[in-house]
């Protein structure tokens, strides 16, 4: 197995197994993360954003995995999340193909792509289906997370400095 595969497994093994500190472990500290839900995120906040997934996600989140492949310089893996979104709960199955990039051991750019129609659908539910499409949900979507993603950062920070 090449060198950079092992770290997509160890990336993915880790998220299956709930454990955000050893799949951020994998990326560099200036990591570049996009997907169309957050959309470009980089360093702490695409760090951050794996444990807020983590742990919103509980014990009710898995993941699966496959066709991990890489080289020296890029990689790739398809994968799937099953978890329950919101305050409906509404269950959402999220197919993605995650790309990457790798400098020096450790992944410095992660693309997740995945259709945020079909996850807008299953997250939002008739909202979703109605406007889930249109360029203006999609930033409605990730102003949203952006500002989730803030709130859980400064909580992480704050209890960082309590600690």
């Amino acid at each position: 197995m090449h060198p950079n595969e092992e770290i997509l497994e160890t990336f993915y093994s880790s998220f299956k197994n709930h454990d955000p500190q050893a799949m951020t472990a994998c990326y560099s500290k200036n990591i570049i993360f996009e997907d169309p839900v957050f959309g470009s995120i980089r360093g702490e906040r695409a760090i951050a954003m794996w444990f807020m997934l983590n742990e919103r996600g509980g014990d009710g989140l898995k993941i699966e995995y496959s066709e991990i492949q890489a080289n020296d310089y890029n990689g790739s893996a398809k994968w799937t999340a099953t978890y329950l979104y919101g305050p409906q709960k509404r269950r959402v199955v999220n197919h993605v193909v995650g790309t990457f990039s790798f400098q020096n051991g450790k992944i410095v750019q992660h693309t997740d792509h995945f259709d945020l129609y079909q996850w807008s659908r299953q997250a939002l539910g008739f909202k979703g289906l109605l406007l889930g499409w249109t360029k203006f949900m999609k930033l409605k979507i990730q102003q949203q997370t952006s500002k989730a993603l803030s709130n859980y950062l400064h909580k992480m920070k704050s209890f960082q400095e309590e600690a």
